[in-house]
């Protein structure tokens, strides 16, 4: 959701270096990034003051401070880089430079309490606070806030669509490595790649079930013909990708835990579809140029939907539970936003992303 932003801020400075700092999990996404001239990475339980010495070894002149945290703003601080942007936010506005109010537009998400989700599931489909309102309107996704502080040096804050980037040559690699044996045994007849990402990290509230997965890949392997699905996900994810390869019954194969990042990309690339929880991988798959299918529940795709705002080669279904989106890692009640979506739906949305590509 970064990338328009680093987009419209290498427009508005062509002969500008820019760095992007990132946790090292996350570096290889920005290889290839013609926005970026380089990365510097680090890694969980670096200490700010050893963050600041790196960045201060590069002689910023200005920096854009993305996240909304304190530390974020004292490590910029502790580097001496002279211009500090970020948002105005409670313990670090005398880290910053230039603190920006908040901008036009922003919806911050409220996380529900329990209590406030039994209240909801009381009240008739459509009353006030539930998903049946009114949709929120494009310019609340979370794009705008990093666009509107690359606005600060100049930037265009129109967005664009998001953009990673993957060589042919590492798409060629990865097929080699992954699909040619798989394809070797589709007795010659093109192989069809479907990709689906069960997981979430944030929490099992945003997690579409297992059985409805399976249901889906069952239901498109039988109307497509000569097809593979391949489900990713983490190395925490292994037992969830086996129990949907179990349950749907062939025409799935696992590769949680088994990719690199850039692997994954390529494979994304591949894929005609993904049919996917809101997650990394969701972002990823869009910002490629691949379709994808998401079952929103406890979030608002309005806020952090893949790609960019209303882009109709991604389908974004949500249920009419009136206590979504609650914005919980874990559901209090019986996940009836996330089982109010059938797989029939899901069927035919996948479906009709494969008739646009």
């Amino acid at each position: 959701m970064t990338t328009p932003a680093l987009q419209r801020l290498r427009e508005a400075l062509p002969a500008a270096h820019i760095t992007l700092l990132t946790h090292e999990k996350l570096a290889a996404l920005w290889q290839q990034h013609p926005s970026l001239d380089a990365t510097v990475p680090f890694h969980a339980g670096e200490s700010p003051w050893a963050v600041a010495r790196r960045l201060r070894a590069g002689n910023f002149d200005a920096v854009l401070v993305l996240p909304n945290s304190p530390r974020s703003a004292l490590e910029v601080w502790l580097a001496r880089i002279p211009q500090r942007i970020g948002y105005a936010a409670s313990w670090r506005n005398w880290f910053l430079t230039r603190a920006l109010s908040a901008r036009p537009g922003l919806r911050r998400m409220h996380k529900r309490s329990a209590g406030e989700v039994n209240r909801l599931i009381g009240q008739p489909t459509g009353a006030p606070g539930g998903s049946a309102g009114e949709p929120l309107p494009a310019a609340t996704h979370q794009m705008h806030e990093y666009l509107h502080l690359a606005a600060a040096l100049g930037a265009e804050p129109e967005p664009l669509p998001p953009r990673l980037h993957i060589t042919p040559a590492e798409i060629q690699q990865t097929e080699d490595a992954f699909i040619s044996e798989l394809a070797q045994k589709a007795s010659g007849q093109p192989l069809v790649l479907l990709g689906m990402n069960p997981g979430a990290q944030y929490g099992p509230a945003k997690r579409w079930p297992a059985e409805s997965f399976a249901a889906v890949a069952r239901a498109v392997s039988g109307r497509v013909g000569k097809c593979l699905w391949l489900a990713f996900g983490s190395e925490a994810d292994t037992e969830l990708c086996e129990d949907i390869t179990r349950r749907a019954g062939g025409g799935v194969a696992s590769l949680a835990g088994r990719t690199s990042l850039r692997e994954l990309m390529a494979l994304l690339k591949l894929c005609r579809v993904l049919l996917t929880n809101d997650s990394g991988p969701m972002h990823v798959a869009a910002a490629l140029g691949t379709p994808v299918v998401v079952p929103f529940g406890s979030t608002a795709p309005e806020l952090t939907g893949p790609g960019l705002p209303g882009d109709r080669q991604h389908t974004l279904l949500k249920s009419a539970a009136p206590c979504s989106p609650c914005f919980r890692r874990t559901c209090p009640i019986d996940l009836r936003c996330m089982t109010g979506i059938s797989p029939d739906r899901v069927t035919e949305a996948v479906l009709h992303a494969l008739s646009l590509k």
